[in-house]
């Protein structure tokens, strides 16, 4: 699986989560729908492709300030309870995430 499958595939899975776990919905609306498939249309857009870092360490925000704010909220929420439900996920990024800090870190030095 590429780099760019994974994280559509941890968004979907985060949005699922919210949708079903926060907004106790059986179905999911057609607005976290159109956000699911949002997201994936910017992730297969992504400029920096295979070498994308974690959106928010991004240095360009390509995502338009309404859909931003709403993903937003969904990771907020999903982020932390992603351990529970998709474990092999949650480890992945949380060890990309402390490679870029470190590599950032070691860059500046």
């Amino acid at each position: 699986m590429t780099k760019i499958e994974n994280e559509k595939n941890t968004v979907c899975q985060m949005i699922r989560l919210y949708s079903k776990y926060h907004l106790k919905q059986e179905v999911m609306s057609e607005e976290y729908e159109q956000l699911m498939s949002y997201a994936c249309k910017r992730l297969d857009r992504c400029k920096f492709g295979e070498n994308k870092t974690a959106c928010k360490f991004c240095p360009i925000h390509c995502y338009a300030p309404k859909q931003r704010e709403e993903i937003r909220k969904v990771m907020r929420w999903a982020g932390p309870r992603m351990i529970f439900f998709c474990p092999k996920q949650s480890f992945s990024h949380i060890f990309e995430t402390i490679t870029y800090l470190v590599k950032s870190k070691c860059r500046e030095h």
